[in-house]
């Protein structure tokens, strides 16, 4: 597929397999028909032969060509199922879109600070866990690091203090940066309010912006309430502070945080009797989480 892709890209070759896929041609009259050198026309045809797109026979003293359509068809194919994988619903590409439209949105409003102060969200969750590890997955750095990004995304350091004026660091990068080459997605720093194990969890936490500068603040007050199937898990989120600079974060709060919540009822779901220490260390692909509580 790779030879068959670098022989096409050229376009000299690929006027020649359009004049081949209107009936075979020899060299000579396909030199004429491109403009070209004979002998240049003959490397371009060896070349799709090698790839498999093209056939050839000795026909007295001229060499005529013919395309073989079926390498074209499996290359059709393949494009028709990528294109069907980025266009699939619920899918990643059309998660960039939402994201897109909200991002354009939210530029257009951001006009002046305060822009976007006492927006608001609500998240409503019903987890399959009993409270007490629900809170875990909420306040123990460990559990928190499986969840606590959007899809795509990694946490690549974090601290979260639970208790009342406790410290907060969340930063993440890509998932697929190993090695942490590429620029840092995103960093937030915040503080504790409220901790009531178990029935709530209250605190203020703040996005960077490039140059380290508040792009707004987000207060997040999060109610536990049990349920004869586990808790229900009610998130308000709440924005102050908000910068002109903040449109980019504030156009990805619903996606971005809807997104983190579906893989904690996700975790969740998979093991609703976790019973693993505190202690103990998660793979979570990225570097290991700072825990000072």
């Amino acid at each position: 597929m790779d030879a068959l892709l670098t022989a096409l890209a050229d376009p000299a070759r690929w006027r020649l397999v359009n004049l081949l896929a209107e009936r075979p041609r020899p060299v000579g009259v396909l030199a004429q028909l491109t403009g070209a050198r004979q002998p240049q026309t003959t490397k371009h045809l060896q070349t799709l032969e090698r790839a498999g797109v093209v056939t050839s026979q000795r026909t007295g003293q001229r060499r005529v060509y013919a395309l073989r359509s079926a390498p074209l068809r499996d290359l059709a194919a393949a494009l028709g199922r990528l294109a069907d994988t980025a266009d699939q619903a619920g899918g990643a590409r059309e998660t960039y879109d939402r994201y897109g439209h909200s991002l354009h949105a939210e530029r257009l409003a951001a006009e002046e600070p305060g822009w976007a102060d006492g927006r608001s969200f609500r998240f409503l969750r019903s987890l399959t866990a009993r409270p007490e590890l629900v809170w875990r997955h909420l306040t123990e750095t460990a559990l928190l690091a499986r969840w606590w990004t959007p899809d795509d995304l990694r946490v690549s350091e974090l601290v979260f203090e639970a208790r009342p004026g406790g410290r907060i660091v969340q930063e993440y990068r890509d998932a697929e940066d190993a090695d942490g080459s590429d620029l840092v997605a995103g960093r937030a720093e915040g503080v504790v309010d409220d901790v009531r194990p178990g029935e709530r969890l209250a605190y203020r936490l703040s996005p960077l912006l490039p140059g380290g500068g508040l792009a707004f603040t987000a207060h997040l007050d999060l109610i536990l309430r049990p349920i004869d199937t586990g808790t229900d898990l009610d998130v308000r989120w709440r924005i102050t502070d908000s910068t002109v600079d903040s449109a980019d974060f504030v156009a990805g709060i619903e996606i971005g945080f809807g997104q983190s919540l579906d893989k904690l009822a996700a975790t969740l779901a998979a093991d609703p009797h976790d019973t693993d220490d505190t202690t103990t260390s998660h793979d979570t692909g990225s570097t290991p989480t700072r825990s000072t509580k």
